[in-house]
């Protein structure tokens, strides 16, 4: 299929299929047939984009038929898709086990409407040419979280909704403001054309001041410390369906963005804020992996591993090498599949246990094998163990700090990278190893939850046995961030022109 219809494939049809769903809420189960098939059709979409970027290729759909930098443009390029692919898999698995397990105020509150809302939002930001868009696309997936946070009962889940809330509004107002100013210096939100204008900035001033903004923004919504307390308050308290989809895309949006914005638009040999972005990153694995192995549930472990990893993306993106770009880049594809996988499997756990808290649940490996060979999987791939996808994410990420001698980054992936092994056999003694507390199962397991769990493992395994082959789309994606020419092509038109100098205005 023409590259330009999937990227509207891939937007449209959650969109198209989240008004199908509202028109269609009085009838349960033709809801759940549009909502599933249009986020398939979706992931077809996506899986077909990496296909035709594969080679490094670009393509843009710009709205209405205007030219860049004055229209809208849709871009897909090898980084884009891969992150659509995989983070609309994760959608249908937790989608899936969300309409076969969640309670019927959660279906009546709109559930599948605000999944497929969503899952568009996310989409149109990997999918956008501009920043307005991203911040637009931004606002659209944090309104239906927000939504989908005020269906939570309790104190505690009240107060971690506001927290949630109100931390992700002041990223918000930040976004706005680093739009304003970036527009007022140059005229443009264009990802290409600011590309262009920034590189010949002729003060550096210029460019921090507002990057300033942009940093703090997205530092707030990827959860890198210390902004990151909204996410072990609040995601421990959603159902596991619901929290699967939430580790698996909201963060990871964050991190896309940095990636964009600092890898392509602001990068030359580094980009504004470097040494801050990675000792914030080194201080979210450390704090990040201290607080999960204080806790006492599966779901504050995952919690608190979710703010870890996303540290050791952001430190891929600060040490800023091409093999550490291609690190964070695989990095993050392998923990969007693996982290919603925990959480999926979190969820047979409570069904067969009644709880996730270690204290209250064990004998696993004897009532259940299969559920913890389902555990083992992700939890094997997030400690690092070879030779799953985990292992090799950490690896190259490894040998990029040692290239560029950061010594102390080395020595904390590594301590962080034993912690969490600690984390996950601390789950394993406990819910899988020990006496059982329960003499039969709360529970029978929905086969639809074991099958999504089922299908995540899969993959999580083929990103390991094929580990060589993603890390070379991963060095591809690096290489069209790094040196956007085909991008710019896309967008601009091929032998752009130079976009003029930006000075400080007297």
């Amino acid at each position: 299929m023409n590259p330009d219809l999937l990227i509207l494939l891939a937007l449209l049809s959650p969109f198209v299929g989240a008004l199908g769903c509202f028109a269609t809420l009085t009838r349960p189960r033709i809801a759940a047939g549009i909502a599933l098939a249009s986020v398939a059709l979706s992931l077809a979409a996506g899986i077909g984009l990496v296909a035709a970027c594969a080679g490094g290729s670009v393509h843009a759909v710009h709205a209405g038929g205007w030219s860049a930098p004055f229209g809208i443009v849709l871009v897909a390029d090898l980084f884009s898709a891969l992150m659509l692919a995989v983070c609309q898999l994760v959608t249908l698995a937790a989608l899936a086990t969300g309409i076969a397990v969640l309670p019927e105020r959660w279906r009546r509150r709109h559930f599948l409407p605000l999944v497929l809302t969503l899952s568009t939002a996310t989409c149109g930001a990997f999918l956008t040419g501009d920043l307005f868009n991203l911040y637009v696309w931004f606002e659209v997936l944090l309104l239906s979280s927000f939504a989908l946070m005020a269906i939570l009962r309790g104190d505690a889940g009240r107060s971690g909704a506001w927290r949630y809330v109100l931390l992700n509004l002041v990223s918000s107002m930040l976004f706005l403001g680093a739009a304003g100013l970036i527009y007022g210096k140059t005229g443009s939100l264009n990802f290409a054309d600011l590309h262009l204008r920034f590189a010949n900035a002729s003060d550096p001033v210029l460019v921090e001041s507002s990057t300033v903004l942009l940093f703090g923004s997205f530092a707030i919504k990827s959860a890198l410390l210390p902004f990151a307390f909204w996410l072990p308050a609040s995601y421990p308290h959603l159902p596991p369906a619901v929290a699967a989809l939430f580790a698996g895309l909201l963060t990871k949006v964050g991190l896309y963005a940095m990636f964009r914005v600092f890898g392509m638009v602001f990068a030359s040999e580094s980009f504004p804020h470097r040494d801050l972005l990675l000792i914030l990153a080194v201080a979210t694995m450390v704090g990040g992996v201290l607080g999960a192995v204080s806790q006492g549930g599966m779901r504050g472990i995952l919690s608190f591993h979710i703010i870890s990893q996303v540290g050791y993306m952001a430190v891929a993106l600060a040490l800023f090498t091409p093999l550490a770009i291609a690190a964070g880049i695989f990095y993050l594809v392998h923990h969007i599949v693996v982290k919603a996988n925990l959480y999926l499997v979190t969820g047979l756990v409570e069904r067969h246990s009644g709880s996730s808290e270690l204290e209250n649940t064990g004998g696993l490996m004897r009532s259940a094998p299969w559920m913890a060979a389902l555990f083992a999987v992700p939890a094997l791939s997030l400690a690092g163990i070879p030779p799953l996808s985990g292992f090799f994410a950490k690896f190259m990420l490894l040998r990029a700090s040692i290239e560029t001698g950061g010594f102390w980054v080395t020595v904390a992936i590594v301590g962080v990278g034993l912690l969490t092994v600690f984390s996950m056999l601390k789950i394993w003694s406990a819910a899988f190893w020990s006496a059982p507390k329960t003499a039969e199962a709360k529970q029978k397991p929905s086969p639809t939850a074991v099958a999504a769990s089922v299908v995540l493992a899969v993959v999580t395994l083929g990103l390991g046995l094929g580990a060589g082959s993603l890390f070379g789309l991963a060095e591809t994606a690096a290489s069209g961030l790094l040196e956007p020419q085909a991008y710019l092509d896309a967008v601009l038109g091929s032998g752009n022109p130079p976009a003029p100098t930006i000075t400080a205005k007297p």
